[in-house]
């Protein structure tokens, strides 16, 4: 008679990573309030000031960018911050189909730099289009010394 082994049960290794998502207005305050809950979250994950800088700056453009190209009646736009595996992740997503364009904005132009300057400061950059919208996303690189740091009471002793 033969018996069929059961896998061991397992805990998890690791915790998931941080994320946090966020519905704002679609209109002029949506990057200002953006920019605010990416700054709470950075520091509740004590990521340092200098990819914090850079992240909220792509973060302002990003929302900037969907506010913009928003469906006419949307009210909101998605945010997510994520960071797992040395990257933080920041996604905007609007309910528009239309992708964004990269201009070559002339210099006494006030707007048209925006995916020029998310292009220069994030390690990666692209869109995901699912049918309804699209979710717009780019990746910083963050070193160690800036990474989320478990809760004291979960490290070891």
């Amino acid at each position: 008679m033969s018996t069929r082994a059961r896998p061991a049960a397992t805990r998890p290794t690791a915790t998931p990573p941080p994320a946090a998502a966020y519905r704002l207005p679609s209109d002029q305050q949506g990057p200002a309030q953006a920019r605010n809950a990416l700054r709470h979250q950075l520091h509740v994950w004590r990521i340092s000031s200098e990819p914090a800088h850079s992240a909220e700056l792509l973060l302002s453009e990003l929302v900037a960018n969907a506010v913009q190209a928003q469906a006419s009646g949307a009210r909101e736009v998605g945010v997510r911050f994520a960071w797992a595996g040395g990257r933080l992740r920041l996604e905007v997503r609007d309910a528009s189909d239309e992708l964004p364009v990269m201009n070559d904005a002339e210099e006494d132009e006030e707007c048209g730099r925006g995916l020029v300057l998310v292009d220069a400061l994030a390690s990666g950059w692209g869109v995901d289009r699912d049918g309804t919208g699209k979710t717009v996303w780019a990746e910083l690189a963050v070193c160690e010394t800036s990474a989320p740091r478990q809760p004291s009471a979960l490290r070891s002793r």
